[in-house]
């Protein structure tokens, strides 16, 4: 296992709050994935690792722990437990545990089979709350009190606006400029893709020709993003899950999408008499082939038809042949556009685990023109649940609007 030697100095780092924050594929989620493995073989640490939303976790940080254990060449030294999502070295009983800020009653119950939890690392902690981290916080309960508890928050610096932000750099007078930070008890590390030796040719072509604004503050240079021109402002979170029930007016939309670009669904509800769109749940996949994607579809919208991407009519025929009721949205000259009009006009009330549905919200923004002016053209980035939106109301669009049909179709 070869560590980046921007991150060598901080194996053993002490500090009750530690921030390791920057630019896209800097290295510091495997870093800190080789810490805790590192750690629960030496003992005396356990791990709680936590995103917001638990389905997200397998993918993301219990695939890299795995990896790291498997590049240390000590598979034999640990037992995986895939259901639980539970890593137990077998010589010391010490452990790395993951769960979801959504899954309040497996967090309030995690306790390791031997000691207390001693360090909680929250990964793309920009997706949690202020109210979330004090939960967290009780997790850390108990313990040998010579052994240093330790939070950590890794992430991408999406927004100055941030509470993140607010908490922890505000009041330091942090700067873009700076790189560090080593206070008594807070500890902060910026690094971008520089600091990443084992980044591809072509991975450094893509993040250092970044054409937009804040897309190339924020994931190349590692800046906490500032938007003025985002094009959504008209919605807001609540907890929905005691009123799904009473939403049976769905509308369900699909973006293919595959690798590094996610496929995703969102399953809403449509109250047409007030203008309000209801987000009760996503899917947000990377990598996933057809026949998977097909089974999540059906386990969350069951045989309830979702409009897709027409960009893609093999992966429609696909989805069809694996039992999902799919049909190829008609889209048309300007429906870009058109749908985000259309979108703007109706308030939008999201479900409080629909995270990626609400990252792109606060991220979506026009495109500037040379002198800085915002141009009626979006950036064509974090769009996917959005665009996902767009052809689940369709029909509602059109039905509407239908002066526009001639020139729409």
């Amino acid at each position: 296992m070869t560590i980046n030697d921007v991150y060598l100095p901080y194996l053993e780092l002490p500090h009750r709050t530690q921030i390791f924050f920057g630019g896209s594929s800097s290295g510091k989620s495997v870093f800190l994935s080789q810490r805790a493995v590192l750690d629960v073989l030496r003992g005396g640490r356990n791990y709680l690792i936590v995103r917001a939303v638990a389905k997200t976790i397998k993918r993301s940080v219990f695939t890299e722990i795995k990896r790291v254990i498997d590049g240390l060449g000590a598979n034999k030294l640990f037992h995986i437990n895939e259901t639980d999502m539970t890593i137990t070295c077998t010589s010391n009983g010490y452990q790395i545990l993951f769960s979801g800020l959504d899954d309040v009653e497996k967090l309030k119950s995690i306790t390791p089979q031997t000691g207390a939890i001693t360090d909680v690392w929250l990964e793309e902690a920009t997706e949690a709350s202020r109210n979330d981290l004090k939960q967290l916080l009780k997790r850390q309960r108990g313990g040998d009190e010579h052994t240093p508890k330790r939070l950590t928050l890794s992430f991408n610096p999406i927004l100055q606006l941030h509470w993140i932000y607010e908490e922890y750099f505000k009041p330091i007078a942090w700067t873009d400029e700076q790189t560090i930070y080593n206070g008594d008890d807070l500890f902060i590390l910026k690094t971008t893709y520089l600091d990443n030796q084992f980044l591809t040719a072509q991975d450094i072509h893509d993040l250092q020709n970044e054409r937009d604004e804040y897309y190339r503050d924020v994931y190349t240079l590692g800046k906490w993003g500032v938007l003025g021109d985002v094009i959504f402002r008209n919605w807001r979170v609540e907890d929905l899950s005691g009123m799904r029930d009473a939403f049976d007016k769905h509308r369900n939309g699909l973006d293919f999408g595959f690798g590094s670009h996610p496929a995703a669904l969102v399953h809403t509800h449509y109250d047409a008499a007030h203008k309000i769109i209801y987000v009760l749940d996503e899917l947000y996949l990377t990598g996933a082939t057809n026949d998977v994607l097909a089974q999540e579809i059906k386990s969350l919208i069951g045989d309830e038809s979702v409009t897709c991407d027409s960009a893609e009519p093999k992966s429609i025929a696909e989805l069809q042949r694996f039992g999902v009721n799919a049909v190829a949205a008609k889209k048309g000259k300007d429906s870009v556009n058109f749908g985000i009009d259309w979108l703007r006009q109706q308030e939008i009330v999201i479900d409080a685990r629909c995270i990626n549905f609400r990252n792109e919200l606060q991220l979506y923004h026009w495109k500037k023109d040379k002198y800085g002016n915002a141009m009626r053209e979006p950036v064509d980035a974090n769009n996917h649940a959005i665009d996902a939106l767009r052809y689940a109301y369709e029909m509602d669009m059109l039905t509407i609007d239908a002066e526009r049909i001639v020139d729409w179709i």
